[in-house]
């Protein structure tokens, strides 16, 4: 379900909007042809599923409550919290919480993993390239935070989306609808709408200083 990813995201950016940072109206403006790209786009999904729907509007929720309490904290002057300390605070919580519910849903985890390792050691260099990865997408989303904002994380994480959506269907030949495509491109047009109406305030911003 390719939209559902962007759909995520969209949602987020509607929580992240709804957060304490102001923004100008002809930023919220922007946001418009972004979140309606997404209901365009998921309600051509061919492989739509009610079920999954549901479980990505509960991940949304909690992300989005993550994205705005993070935002919070960095831009906080009482906390002083920088982006390398929120990601230590942050790392063995995560370990704590999924950890036991990977051992759960994923039955003999461990042992199926030593087993591949010993076939081939080559996975145990891809397990430590994917958690390097995960790092320092951590890392990079609370610095793109810090320095900008919660909604301005989220009107990105839609031109990924939007992308991961693409490069699905070119390497996996997922099905898409001309009305999924056309809400994906009124999406990027959203993002990139946002994008120049952000820049423009800040050259503004500068201008007026």
């Amino acid at each position: 379900m390719e939209s559902d990813v962007v759909l995520l995201k969209s949602m987020e950016i509607v929580a992240a909007a709804a957060s304490s940072s102001k923004e100008t109206w002809l930023t919220y403006i922007t946001l418009v042809p972004v979140v309606t790209g997404v209901v365009i786009a998921s309600g051509g999904e061919p492989s739509f599923n009610l079920f999954g729907f549901i479980m990505c509007v509960g991940a949304t929720a909690a992300r989005a409550l993550k994205t705005v309490v993070q935002g919070i904290l960095l831009s906080s002057e009482g906390e002083k919290l920088n982006s390398m300390n929120l990601l230590l605070y942050m790392a063995p919580i995560a370990v704590v919480l999924l950890l036991p519910a990977t051992m759960y849903m994923e039955e003999n985890v461990v042992g199926i993993t030593i087993a591949f390792a010993r076939q081939d050691f080559g996975i145990v260099w891809l397990l430590i390239l994917n958690s390097s990865l995960a790092y320092f997408v951590n890392l990079t989303n609370f610095l793109v935070t810090k320095h900008t904002s919660a909604l301005t994380l989220q009107v990105l994480g839609n031109a990924k989306g939007a992308v991961a959506v693409v490069v699905s269907i070119l390497i996996f030949k997922n099905p898409v609808s001309v009305t999924g495509m056309a809400g994906y491109t009124l999406t990027v047009i959203g993002v990139v709408l946002y994008g120049e109406v952000k820049k423009r305030s800040a050259i503004r911003d500068n201008y007026l200083t």
